[in-house]
């Protein structure tokens, strides 16, 4: 047989890099001082080797670069001028500002979260128009096997040792499916620190879970036009001024809306009054009652109920991130390396989500990643291949349509 229908003349990689503009990230890790002492290893050399490190899963410095010789010839088409070590990548790695990163990320965001995330995700499924407004608030943490860096919460239930731990504070818009917004903490941090009603305008709507909780802050969102969902909390106190109770066909309750309000005590004699609704409603999945608190007076219950439920999309990034790209094992002990490879896997996440979203055949995430990392370096076009994957096989059975079967390689 001849070459792949699908071949082109540079590898898969190259074609996803093409997304970055490398003045652009020279640029940003000059404003940065990442490009201080630096004679060759560069930013871009550096993103590069460290994406490409991300996409194929490896775990130690020396996967990365047994690879790399092996791929030795594919480099220049990646912008790579030098062999990369061990201890040159490990050295960049701690001395290369993570901020650096940090601001790759948010450009390249900025660059593509409006053009190709947002309206391509579902171009036939009409969205209510809450969504557009819709952002959600959550953390993740990730484990660390020291906890000399980042201070973990809580301790092994047999061995009574302290891992450490770092908390991802992630806000994602509900269209897009990205982080529009990180924040790095050690695992101990609380969760509430990430809510700031001063960075949000009139008419956002905010999800979150009950960690989020905080009635001072409530109540500065309210008084900002910022519309908030979130799990109740149990045994918090309230008092209700009026309530309405919605019955099933089978005389049980399906609903209940509250109208409360919380008072908390300040320092100095001050106080703070937050007015809320409360609903409250029977979830048959998880046969159990579920309370919603949100300062919403005016929206169906059924609207709230289905706002807070587009939470779990957040969760599902979570998943993915964790599931296809290795965050269970770090290039670098030091916080500054740790962090790098968390923007990194950000980005490459980033990255191939934009991929995906100019395909017309359907795949999953997981799908997709894992066939860009079997063709990673292989010459052949993305969107030819990831549009019909099957065509090289088609043209194998045209082949030898005029033979009664497929030729045996031992023949």
């Amino acid at each position: 047989m001849g070459k792949s229908t699908h071949f082109i003349g540079q590898p898969l990689y190259s074609q996803i890099i093409k997304l970055l503009h490398k003045p652009t990230v020279l640029r940003l890790s000059q404003s940065h001082q990442g490009e201080r002492y630096v004679k060759r290893f560069d930013a871009w050399t550096h993103l590069v080797v460290m994406l490409y490190a991300i996409i194929m899963r490896f775990d130690s410095l020396r996967e990365i670069t047994v690879s790399l010789q092996a791929e030795a010839r594919k480099l220049q088409h990646l912008g790579i001028c030098m062999m990369t070590s061990k201890s040159t990548l490990a050295d960049a790695n701690k001395r290369r500002p993570e901020v650096v990163f940090e601001a790759i990320y948010r450009h390249l965001y900025a660059t593509y979260h409006n053009r190709l995330l947002s309206d391509s995700r579902h171009p036939l499924k009409k969205e209510p128009q809450w969504m557009k407004k819709l952002q959600i608030i959550d953390s993740t943490t990730i484990s660390l096997f020291s906890n000399l860096i980042f201070k973990g919460v809580g301790r092994h239930p047999k061995r009574g040792k302290k891992k450490g731990g770092i908390k991802v504070h992630t806000v994602i818009h509900a269209n897009e499916g990205v982080p529009s917004d990180i924040r790095f903490t050690s695992a101990a941090t609380h969760d509430s620190f990430m809510l700031n009603p001063t960075t949000l305008s009139k008419g956002d709507i905010i999800a979150m879970d009950r960690a989020y909780v905080d009635y001072e802050k409530f109540e500065a969102m309210t008084q900002r036009g910022v519309i908030y969902v979130t799990k109740m909390k149990k045994k918090l106190l309230y008092t209700v001024s009026d309530e309405i109770i919605y019955q099933s066909p089978e005389g049980l309750m399906a609903m209940r809306v509250q109208h409360i309000t919380f008072t908390k005590e300040l320092k100095k004699g001050e106080r703070v009054i937050h007015k809320a609704r409360l609903i409250t409603y029977a979830d048959e999945k998880k046969r159990k009652l579920i309370s919603l608190l949100t300062n919403d007076m005016e929206s169906y219950p059924q609207e709230i109920i289905d706002i807070y439920r587009k939470r779990w999309e957040i969760e599902l990034l979570f998943k993915q991130l964790k599931q296809n790209f290795p965050l269970k094992y770090f290039y670098g002990e030091s916080a500054n390396a740790i962090k790098i490879q968390i923007w990194v896997t950000l980005i490459a996440n980033l990255l191939l989500m934009v991929m995906k979203s100019g395909l017309t055949r359907s795949w999953s995430f997981s799908g997709l990643a894992t066939m860009v990392r079997i063709t990673l370096m292989y010459y052949v076009d993305f969107y030819s291949l990831f549009n019909h994957p099957e065509k090289d096989w088609e043209a194998c059975l045209n082949e030898v349509s005029e033979e009664t079967s497929c030729p045996s390689l031992f023949d």
